[in-house]
């Protein structure tokens, strides 16, 4: 990057914007015999599980993030097809040659929903509420997002300027995010907790009309809104009148219930329930997940996963492709590596590949040697260890089952421990586990950075690795492109060569959608963007 500052405008390439690959397989849900989009109606939508909090800002999974990602604006948004960073409340930006500072100056006419405006003291308050009152115990990726936060500076009432202590190559990007998208000043200014019960008040095309926790949660489009991204479809209001989520665990229930047009459209449809939805003129709408898939973050200091050898014998004991054929189908990937293919930096590390030979000559040359009943023992210890899961995805139960299986076949005996979100959260921050099983989403490899940084949540509860330690630093100060996805590829062979990840398989979107659904699209991220969709044959 040059020495001057850089100012990006409406259809220019943002600085230190990622690019995505194409999102391969991905799909909307669009007919062409359905005609010209038209307004009004319902949307009835089957989530697999419950919203953790009506906050953005403490949002994570991808249930919650379908919903609040509806309510509220962000500073800028991102292509899903090329991955630019393009203008949404904001117009233009501007980036100091280090990235410590960003200057962005935001739409005039923008307006909350109670009709404050959206100007820099909101931006402000915002950013100051998440680095001040929340923390990363209440938004664990917003603040990471933040990280080095020294200030927002109102230069003016459209010009917000928000200041780093060292170089923070990512925080484009992030603005894009629902974590940091803008809410009222009103509602920033609550405590944690109030800020979970649906009263939140932010500039996006839906408001919320209802939220009952744990059961449903009910959007209404927002009268005049008419400042959505560049990256939307059209422009003015959302088309829907309201969006209806319904909380459904039950995979054959949420299937059925499309089928019988009880509801227009679900999460996590697995493969077995295509035939059934397509055989009622439904589809299957998909796309993978970019950042990290799914996999077991190891606590270095418990048990067995204390000795790296195990850790490092667990990864070629996985048959990550039986674990897609068995219980997932072909719209999902087996892991390559510990960033998800479609992650700017992505490299396939080729360590990751099953050959159970391999795990059990590390395990045999590390002293673990097999017991009466097949599993390893050293010095009167078991090789035995628990996992930590919660079924924020529908395939997780019968992945982990099946790879109980495979870790027994050398040696290993692996136990299952489902808890609900709220535990599982609970225990991760008191790093309460042998390991934990999860993936996170994001399009961009500095994901790597707020997972396993000695300094940020690590729930690997390591010490420094200072070669590890250093990349994640030099990714964070890099404004290079090119330059930041080498050292991303070589912080992910880091990450794997300390067993800090043990990949299985990366996640997709497979979202059941019934025939008078239109243009149901996927962000950037892979998670739902309801503005443009439309309802036909009403």
């Amino acid at each position: 990057m040059s020495s001057r500052s850089v100012r990006v405008g409406v259809g220019a390439l943002a600085a230190l914007s990622v690019v995505l690959t194409a999102c391969g397989g991905s799909s909307t849900s669009t007919s062409a015999d359905a005609g010209d989009p038209t307004s009004g109606g319902t949307l009835r939508y089957g989530l697999s599980g419950a919203p953790t909090c009506s906050d953005p800002a403490q949002s994570g999974t991808n249930q919650t993030i379908y919903v609040v990602r509806q309510i509220v604006d962000s500073l800028t948004d991102q292509d899903p097809e090329t991955g630019e960073i393009t203008p949404w409340l904001a117009d233009s930006w501007e980036v100091s040659p280090d990235a410590s500072s960003f200057t962005f100056t935001l739409k005039d006419g923008a307006t909350f929903s109670d009709g404050t405006p959206v100007d820099a003291e909101a931006v402000k308050a915002n950013f100051d509420s998440i680095v001040n009152v929340l923390g990363g115990a209440k938004a664990a990726l917003a603040a990471s997002y933040l990280s080095g936060y020294t200030g927002t500076t109102v230069v003016d009432p459209l010009t917000a300027r928000v200041d780093f202590s060292g170089p923070n190559a990512q925080f484009l990007q992030a603005t894009s995010t629902a974590q940091l998208g803008i809410q009222s000043p009103e509602t920033v200014a609550q405590p944690a907790e109030a800020r979970c019960l649906g009263t939140n008040i932010g500039s996006g095309p839906f408001t919320y009309a209802d939220y009952q926790q744990d059961k449903s949660v009910t959007l209404a489009k927002r009268a005049g809104y008419s400042w959505g991204s560049a990256a939307f479809g059209h422009e003015g209001e959302a088309y829907l009148d309201k969006i209806e989520f319904t909380v459904v665990p039950e995979s054959g229930v949420r299937t059925g219930s499309l089928s019988s047009d009880q509801l227009d459209a679900v999460s996590d449809a697995l493969p077995q329930d295509a035939p059934q939805i397509e055989a009622t003129g439904g589809q299957i709408l998909t796309t993978s997940n970019p950042g990290i898939p799914f996999g077991f973050q190891p606590n270095v200091t418990r048990g067995v996963l204390q000795d790296p050898e195990v850790r490092k014998a667990l990864v070629p004991a996985i048959n990550r492709q039986e674990l897609v054929d068995t219980v997932l189908g072909s719209d999902f990937k087996p892991a390559t590596s510990t960033l998800a293919s479609k992650t700017p930096g992505y490299t396939e590390l080729a360590d990751v590949t099953y050959d159970p030979e391999k795990a059990k000559s590390i395990l045999d040359a590390a002293g673990w040697v097999p017991g009466a009943d097949g599993i390893r023992e050293k010095d009167g210890q078991k090789l035995s260890f628990k996992v930590l899961f919660s079924a924020v995805f529908a395939g997780n139960q019968a992945i982990l089952e099946l790879t109980q299986q495979q870790l027994r076949d050398v040696g290993v005996d692996l136990q299952l421990e489902l808890v609900s979100n709220s535990e599982a959260t609970a225990r991760q921050g008191t790093k309460d586990y042998d390991s934990t099983y999860y993936n996170s989403t994001r399009a961009d490899g500095d994901i790597l950075r707020t997972t396993f940084a000695v300094d940020g949540r690590n729930l690997n509860a390591r010490g420094p690795i200072p070669e590890l330690d250093a990349l994640l630093t030099q990714e964070l100060a890099t404004t290079d492109t090119t330059e930041r996805n080498e050292i991303i590829e070589q912080a992910q062979q880091q990450v794997l060569d300390n067993g800090l990840w043990i990949p299985t398989i990366e996640l997709s979107q497979a979202i059941g959608a019934g025939p008078n659904v239109q243009d149901l699209k996927f962000e950037a991220s892979a998670r739902l963007q309801f503005f443009d969709t439309w309802l036909s044959g009403q």
